[in-house]
């Protein structure tokens, strides 16, 4: 038997309602927000990434799906949507619409990682991407689309954790202050960290390892460095957020994982569930993004300011589960034609097709059951009426009508039956 790739799922019949509604949320808060939908491809050159996510990252070092085309040239399975977002705003021109351009986007990423709760290899984000302005309002912006996508979808015990993390200007100096604090201590640090030591001593704060993370805790913090410009611009953004009662805490331990992030990061938090291990609560990062102002120039647009975030479309449906929401299940069928011998069966196929022009989801017989069996199968599929056809139903032109939950019976007019249904409010 061929099974799936590991670290991947299928989303079946069951599951795909809770997700629409998810998506369909998203998509109403985007457009509430003026974003208009942007789609692009599945794989891009490799450079995009190198230059954009950024070649001493994790992402790029250690986690994409890379391969060779037939004309040579190096692909990559797209591991986040931000720099295939900024490619396509160059390539198409967008940079010299209105601003600022809003954009909003529903995409699966490709990441080799080791599989867990809530992290995939093929996983799925709805993602927002603004463009043009570098205000702290813009921030707040952004940040409150994700809170209120994230209020909307009825998440509860939610987090917003705040930092900023400089930029060009301050970065340096703070990047200094890393570098002498991890040299006395990098014999503890993990080999990979230590490589970062060298090329990127911030990402040594993101590292996963418990060692490094201990290691971390001492470090200095990135906003005893900000410059007065990153700091005045942080601190209005808090106090903006507060004016619009969106809670938050700060938190100079966030740094995120890609290197095009200037300024403003942040994540939401939320309880997704029990850990199998612990017994614990398990909180995972739902929703994060930030300020990334010298994206577009790095992969070769204009200078052109930007922020925006991504929300893990599993991490979202886990945590609306968590918080007891109701969780849509796919409809079930309003009424089963039953048919009983030949003629029957082709005069249901055309109720049933009639019943499906007015907007009634019907269902009938189309595999040659008994009576019997169809009435197992109506109750099995969730049918709220059935109905029986037989040579006298089609001469007469009239049936019964059962309620399948109350066993109810009604005579009626066949071609009444759109008709009653809406009267029953089904």
């Amino acid at each position: 038997m061929i099974i799936k790739p590991r670290g991947t799922s299928d989303i079946l019949p069951k599951d795909t309602p809770v997700w629409q509604k998810t998506e369909k949320t998203a998509r109403e808060v985007a457009e509430l927000y003026g974003c208009g939908e942007i789609r692009f491809p599945t794989f891009e050159a490799t450079e995009l990434f190198a230059r954009g996510v950024g070649d001493t990252t994790d992402v790029v070092q250690k986690e994409m799906y890379t391969f060779e085309d037939k004309d040579g040239r190096s692909m990559t399975l797209r591991p986040e949507g931000t720099a295939c977002v900024v490619r396509s705003v160059i390539e198409n021109g967008l940079a010299g619409e209105a601003m600022p351009l809003k954009l909003y986007y529903f995409t699966s990423c490709f990441r080799y990682e080791k599989p867990a709760a809530g992290r995939y290899r093929e996983f799925y984000q709805f993602g927002t991407e603004q463009f043009g302005a570098d205000t702290p309002a813009a921030d707040a912006s952004v940040i409150s689309m994700a809170d209120t996508l994230i209020k909307r979808l009825g998440i509860k015990n939610v987090t917003l954790r705040m930092n900023s993390i400089g930029c060009r200007s301050c970065r340096p100096a703070y990047r200094e202050a890393l570098v002498a604090y991890f040299t006395d201590k990098k014999d503890q640090l993990c080999d990979t960290c230590r490589e970062r030591l060298k090329t990127n001593p911030m990402r040594i704060l993101d590292c996963k390892s418990p060692v490094c993370q201990a290691v971390a805790a001492d470090a200095p913090k990135v906003t005893d460095y900000l410059c007065e410009n990153c700091r005045t611009h942080n601190d209005t953004l808090l106090s903006l957020l507060s004016k619009m009662g969106i809670e938050y805490t700060p938190d100079p331990g966030i740094v995120r994982g890609l290197d095009y992030y200037t300024k403003t990061v942040f994540e939401f938090t939320a309880p997704i569930g029990l850990d199998p291990k612990t017994g614990e609560e398990k909180y995972l990062t739902i929703c994060a993004g930030g300020r990334y102002d010298g994206l577009v120039e790095e992969i070769g647009g204009p200078k052109l300011p930007g922020i925006g975030f991504a929300a893990g479309m599993d991490r979202l449906i886990a945590a609306m589960k968590h918080s007891s929401q109701d969780v849509p299940t796919q409809p079930a069928p309003q009424i089963y034609i039953a048919p009983l011998g030949e003629a029957a069966s082709t005069e249901a196929q055309k109720i049933v097709y009639d019943l499906r022009m007015s907007g009634i989801r019907a269902e009938s017989d189309v595999v040659g059951r008994s009576l019997k069996s169809q009435m197992k199968y109506a109750d099995k599929i969730g049918a709220a009426y059935t109905v029986i056809i037989g040579d006298n139903e089609i001469g007469t032109g009239r049936a019964i009508l059962k309620n399948m939950k109350t066993s109810e019976q009604t005579e009626i007019e066949i071609g009444s039956i759109a008709l009653i249904l809406s009267k029953e409010g089904l």
